[in-house]
């Protein structure tokens, strides 16, 4: 079973950047310790800061992969392009945020990408990649 991670804009400095909001662990760390929790899956883990690029990974795994678990960190909020990816694909995905959306600017309160998804999940810290994948290996 493939799994594909794909993580936006700025989330490359995990583990750098506003540690109150995104913690302390880079994701490569947490990447590992998916990996050796759940070692019957391919998790594979993608991030680009380029909507474009963003774009032709779903379009590269989208019809082959079990899965998504996707992190679109600003793009949630203003890629049309995006969520039309998703909608065009066939395997589901999961929009996971680190930090609970709600909690912060108006602006992260919508999301362009979510009415596409097969659900969301924000707020967990780093846990929300794991409840993602959770959801989509309990089909």
């Amino acid at each position: 079973m493939k799994i594909q991670i794909i993580n936006g804009p700025n989330l490359n400095l995990l583990g750098v950047r506003e540690k109150s909001i995104y913690g302390s662990s880079d994701f490569e760390t947490y990447l590992a310790e998916l990996r050796q929790r759940y070692p019957d899956l391919e998790i594979e883990y993608y991030q680009s800061n380029v909507e474009g690029e963003i774009i032709n990974k779903l379009h590269e795994v989208g019809f082959s992969y079990h899965g998504i678990v996707m992190n679109a960190g600003a793009y949630t909020h203003t890629s049309v392009a995006i969520g039309d990816a998703i909608a065009a694909i066939n395997v589901p995905v999961i929009e996971v945020h680190i930090s609970n959306v709600y909690k912060r600017e108006e602006f992260r309160h919508h999301s362009m990408l979510a009415k596409n998804c097969k659900g969301v999940i924000a707020g967990f810290g780093m846990d929300s990649y794991r409840l993602g994948i959770e959801n989509l290996i309990s089909e």
